[in-house]
């Protein structure tokens, strides 16, 4: 019995190794041609190249507005209470301490 199991599991491994590996799967882009696509998005890529040149020249050559400066308010920067941590700024170096 135990060899009888042993010659069938051996015939259905030779069955195995006599049988035609499982042909290999395409994928979409090994359908189409891959020299002309590459061409194409060469091609594509150089004319964008050159678009995107021609157009950052074009809008960096034109003038932009410049703005008066505002006129100096006394008012906007009037202190009228001390800072919480003293008279100095936050991230100013404290000499008196």
């Amino acid at each position: 019995m135990a060899s009888a199991a042993a010659r069938s599991g051996l015939r259905s491994l030779a069955a195995r190794a006599k049988a035609p590996a499982p042909a290999r799967r395409r994928m979409s882009s090994s359908v189409h041609d891959d020299a002309y696509e590459t061409a194409k998005w060469e091609k594509i890529t150089y004319a964008g190249i050159v678009t995107c040149t021609l157009l950052a020249a074009w809008n960096l050559s034109k003038g932009h507005p410049h703005f008066d400066e505002p006129a100096p308010y006394p008012y906007l920067h009037i202190r009228n209470k001390e800072f919480p941590w003293g008279p100095d700024g936050l991230f100013e170096v404290k000499h008196d301490h």
